[in-house]
């Protein structure tokens, strides 16, 4: 009973093994007129795109998948490139081009606002306390003469000083010819003393020359502009009390105007201080006003994430008028580089590649490494030298070709 169980098992596994042996050979044998062979034993052959591995000397099906075998040209190695054929190249937009040198100034448009020169802001205050009498500057936005009168004010203490100084005068008068030793020089030291005050106050000479001529106070004391500008802050009233912490008008230049520009900060790095830019006015169509880059502030907005950057300009017609918007253009020089179209370049996250065109079809592919990317162009860092012909679009589809290509050879060796 031993003998026919060991005979029945031994059955059972011939047949097992001998179906799966029969099963791999109709698997892996070729269709009528293919064959599983090198690469170089033909000039041409046929392949499934599905199933690279799958060759045949004569156009056929594939056995796997059924799939019309394609011809390819095997009369170079697949580490020499890929072969395109013209009408195949016309077929999948495939044009060419060549690296060159170009030397082009870069330019960056931003908004940008005008605002006032901070250095041409003047505060007016009085140096003494006192009541405002009469104004003369009575409105914002007048504009203001350097030397003009601006207002008067009545200073009990004002009158108290200058009367000094007419008492310092008939002191010295008097005691000038006095035989007491030092009383002239003394004399001299209070009138010059009391003088000094009312200069401090800011009388200028031709008023303190009234003051001795007439031999009277002047009543009201009259404050004048000390810059040019527009006023653009009043708080000077008739009949208001006045003293030196109290800011009475703000005068600003506006001969010279700041404009501050935000630049996106991916191009904060090209900005420079005494740059130019032009600067463009939506009311003024086809004019444009020169500036000068002079600040840029050291940090990046967290909202927007742009770049404050100041920018100066002469206004001697005032055209720039402050909270008026304007656009800036920024031209940024730049050093001659190697570029080529963008399209050119296949990026893969991990290598960027280059087709360079061998002539007759044949193209191979190369990596670079690649710059900065201005107007449809990129600068090529490394990789390539100028005047090598390359692909300049297509250049997807010429990398599925040599994807292809290099699954091909693999299968093949």
């Amino acid at each position: 009973m031993r003998p026919i169980k060991i005979l029945f098992f031994a059955l059972i596994a011939f047949i097992v093994f001998g179906s799966g042996y029969l099963f791999r050979q109709v698997q892996e044998k070729p269709a009528m007129g293919t064959t599983k062979r090198p690469v170089a034993f033909a000039n041409h052959d046929y392949y499934c795109p599905m199933h690279p591995h799958i060759h045949a000397d004569k156009p056929g099906k594939c056995p796997i998948c059924g799939m019309t075998l394609v011809e390819r040209n095997l009369g170079e190695k697949p580490e020499d490139g890929i072969h395109i054929s013209t009408s195949k190249r016309q077929l999948i937009g495939v044009e060419t081009g060549f690296a060159t040198v170009t030397h082009e100034d870069r330019e960056i448009h931003a908004q940008g606002k005008v605002t006032y020169d901070e250095t041409a802001i003047t505060h007016v205050h009085t140096r003494v306390e006192g009541w405002i009498e009469e104004v003369f500057i009575d409105f914002t936005g007048k504009w203001v003469q350097k030397g003009q009168p601006m207002l008067t004010i009545y200073s009990p203490e004002m009158l108290a000083s200058q009367r000094e100084l007419l008492l310092a005068a008939k002191a010295r008068t008097i005691l000038a010819k006095s035989t007491v030793p030092g009383t002239s020089n003394q004399t001299d030291a209070m009138f010059e003393a009391a003088k000094r005050r009312l200069e401090l106050w800011e009388f200028n000479n031709e008023q303190i020359e009234q003051i001795l001529r007439t031999g009277e106070p002047i009543r009201y004391y009259t404050l004048y502009a000390h810059h040019s500008g527009y006023v653009t802050e009043r708080k000077a009233f008739p009949h208001q009390k006045a003293g030196p912490d109290m800011e009475l008008y703000t005068i600003v230049d506006l001969s010279k105007v700041w404009i501050v520009a935000d630049i996106f900060e991916s191009d904060g790095a090209l900005v420079r201080v005494g740059q130019t830019a032009s600067l463009s006015l939506a009311y003024l169509p086809g004019q444009s006003l020169n500036a000068r880059v002079t600040f840029i502030q050291p940090e990046v907005d967290a909202t927007t994430r742009t770049l404050k950057v100041r920018l100066e300009a002469a206004n001697p017609g005032q055209q720039l008028k402050p909270e008026m918007f304007v656009a800036v253009d920024l031209r940024i020089p730049s050093a001659p580089m190697l570029t080529v179209p963008a399209d050119a370049v296949l990026d893969s996250g991990i290598r960027k590649t280059i087709f360079i065109d061998k002539g007759d079809g044949r193209f191979e592919p190369r990596i670079v490494e690649t710059g900065e990317q201005h107007d449809g162009r990129i600068a090529i860092l490394r990789g390539l030298t100028a005047g090598e012909k390359i692909a300049i679009s297509g250049v997807f589809l010429l990398d599925s070709e040599s994807q292809l290509k290099s699954a091909i050879g693999g299968g093949s060796k």
